[in-house]
């Protein structure tokens, strides 16, 4: 979480409502989905902290306030592990929904195996080990590329790897630590 200052626009049609709902209402429409680079995507606004004295400028009518609040954000970071789901399957590989961003698995950081796309399932099919991703799988993947470059969640690049010990559909990982344990 991070503190943040601005000032925000109150419009007169709403100076009944209360203040702080007004605010975080106002400051949720103008940030969330937006990028900073430090920071991340701005998920949402946690609290206000401080409002100050409302400001009227000539012409407009609006009450303009000094506010800092306190807003969450999402920033993945090059090689974390990250859960979710796949959200979409193509040709070239899978769309994986993180949180409030989607990363790709190119279909050669799938498996080892060498994959077959069917279009009819939408699936991805490993030829040898059998092993399927399709719509609704969660899997555990490492970030291995990304570009946070742009002012929102759509520009956002992030290249993930399942290719990894431990990484992959949650199935296959409990597969694998049988055959360990035997």
């Amino acid at each position: 979480m991070s503190k943040i200052e601005d000032t925000v626009r109150i419009p007169p049609n709403r100076f009944e409502e209360p203040l702080e709902n007004v605010a975080v209402e106002t400051i949720n429409e103008a940030y969330v989905g937006k990028i900073d680079k430090k920071l991340g995507l701005m998920v949402t606004v946690k609290s206000i902290e401080e409002i100050g004295i409302g400001k009227v400028i000539m012409g407009d009518g609006a009450a303009y306030h000094d506010v800092i609040f306190t807003a969450l954000f999402f920033k993945p970071e090059l090689h974390e592990i990250v859960e979710g789901e796949v959200i979409e399957i193509a040709e070239f590989g899978a769309f994986v929904r993180i949180g409030p961003m989607d990363g790709l698995v190119h279909v050669s950081q799938v498996t080892d195996d060498y994959i077959n796309y069917d279009g009819k399932r939408g699936a991805l099919l490993g030829k040898e080990s059998k092993k399927t991703l399709e719509e609704g799988s969660k899997v555990r993947a490492r970030i291995v590329a990304l570009s946070l470059k742009g002012r929102s969640s759509k520009e956002i690049k992030i290249g993930l790897t399942m290719r990894q010990p431990g990484l992959g559909r949650f199935e296959w990982i409990e597969e694998e630590k049988r055959k360990k344990k035997k």
